[in-house]
């Protein structure tokens, strides 16, 4: 895939699950890597909205009502760094994938998106899966490693797996199988 002329691509920026619950300290109740993911985040929508390129926001809503991320809780909001505009398109999910329970295949068809840049919470859950589809979809997909984030997680053993094992793993796995894996720097200058 050649990269240089991505802004010519008319890539989309898809935004997942950067919501208020990530921020809370006891949610999962691990600790978390990178917490400038969100930052980041929404640095890259101010850029995306500079240059005009579409932009589609995704949010979980848990069906569990205990769930920072139902509906009702104040988790569910998308973070302030990252709040939609009226004309811009908010997809809300039940499943990890964006692509499940949405219509963002049938948007991006229509608007004959094939390039997309994909951002948010968490690495190894929602944006694993949202990317692994995206690729296996036939999207152009770029993930970009510094707008995404992950927990300390329990392993089948019961020990503690750190979140930057996880992290690194989660992209390590995703890079070249399922989307080019880049900082935003990276991001930054292929946009300039």
């Amino acid at each position: 895939m050649s990269d240089k002329n991505l802004i010519s691509k008319n890539p989309a920026l898809i935004l997942v699950d950067i919501q208020k619950a990530f921020l809370e300290k006891d949610y999962p109740g691990f600790k978390r890597n990178n917490p400038n993911a969100e930052l980041i985040s929404g640095n890259i929508l101010k850029k995306w909205r500079e240059l005009k390129l579409p932009v589609i926001h995704v949010r979980h809503s848990s069906i569990n009502p205990n769930s920072k991320l139902y509906k009702s809780k104040p988790g569910f909001e998308f973070n302030d760094h990252v709040k939609p505009l009226n004309d811009e398109i908010v997809l809300t999910k039940k499943v990890n994938s964006a692509f499940i329970g949405t219509n963002l295949e049938e948007i991006l068809i229509d608007n004959k998106i094939s390039t997309l840049v994909i951002v948010g919470m968490t690495t190894n859950h929602c944006i694993s899966t949202t990317v692994r589809m995206s690729g296996n979809l036939g999207f152009d997909t770029f993930l970009i490693s510094d707008s995404t984030a992950c927990y300390n997680t329990q392993g089948i053993d019961g020990k503690t797996i750190d979140c930057d094992i996880i992290y690194q793993s989660a992209l390590a796995s995703l890079n070249e199988e399922f989307a080019k894996v880049i900082g935003s720097k990276d991001l930054f200058n292929l946009l300039a």
